[in-house]
């Protein structure tokens, strides 16, 4: 079993680990799109054709479903790739729904892309599990490239995140929804900078449990795989290693895609 993974960049390793925990032994490739990252700026139709060329690529390599590792595609080409593919495509939610329970103060904060926050689909779920709470949002330019850089803890990437959770905190959010797939790695200086207190809501795992779910379901005879994971990049494979090997938490020898791919 091939599971196919992508994202604008190295973000969506952080979705890649929680199906690497729930699903050890299957085969996992993984593309980072970091040549045209971030996709929170570009128009749905440009994210939808990189969607498509990314899921040939994978489809290519032998995956039998894929994960499409980013808030942002998802909402720009999920419906497109289920329609163009004949396999199960998981994509991305923000989690309105648990962070709506979580919350004791009524106030939910979203930390997201422009792209994401624009998006019809959010809109939706905002209309359907925020009906008796606030939430408030804010669009963060800046995170996904210091993530790309491998800058966590940076002073930099410290202004940024004060610059971003402050007014959501002022309005009294007690949780944050990271609504970006690079987010979940500045976790621990959102915590710093915010407080302990606040709660921060990741979906990672919750997309790996869907898969596993389709899985089951869809393709129930499919043989597990060699446990395997494999790490391709539209951008210089070598600056790519270094991160996603920092990110990962071991080596990873990335490979640059093809370049009808890239």
């Amino acid at each position: 079993m091939t599971i196919g993974v992508f994202d604008s960049g190295v973000g969506g390793l952080s979705v890649l680990r929680h199906i690497r925990m729930m699903l050890p032994d299957v085969r996992l490739i993984y593309v980072a799109d970091s040549a045209h990252v971030p996709y929170g700026d570009k128009t749905a139709h440009y994210i939808e054709q990189r969607s498509i060329a990314l899921t040939r690529f994978l489809v290519k390599q032998g995956a039998k479903a894929i994960v499409v590792a980013c808030n942002t595609a998802t909402a720009a080409a999920a419906q497109t790739l289920r329609r163009e593919f004949n396999l199960p495509v998981i994509g991305m939610e923000p989690a309105v729904k648990p962070a709506v329970s979580a919350t004791k103060s009524g106030v939910v904060g979203v930390l997201a892309t422009t792209g994401t926050l624009k998006s019809a689909r959010f809109s939706a779920l905002l209309e359907r599990h925020a009906k008796d709470i606030e939430i408030i949002t804010h669009g963060c330019p800046g995170l996904v490239e210091q993530v790309e850089l491998g800058d966590l803890e940076g002073q930099k990437t410290r202004q940024l995140i004060e610059r971003y959770t402050e007014p959501l905190l002022l309005q009294g959010a007690d949780t944050l929804i990271l609504g970006c797939t690079h987010y979940p790695f500045l976790a621990p200086l959102i915590r710093d900078v915010a407080g302990s207190h606040i709660e921060l809501i990741d979906t990672g795992e919750a997309v790996a449990r869907q898969l596993q779910r389709r899985l089951l379901a869809e393709l129930p005879d499919t043989q597990p795989g060699d446990g395997t994971a494999h790490f391709f990049t539209s951008k210089d494979a070598q600056a790519a290693s270094l991160i996603l090997s920092k990110l990962w938490g071991s080596p990873i020898e990335a490979r640059k895609l093809p370049m009808e791919f890239a």
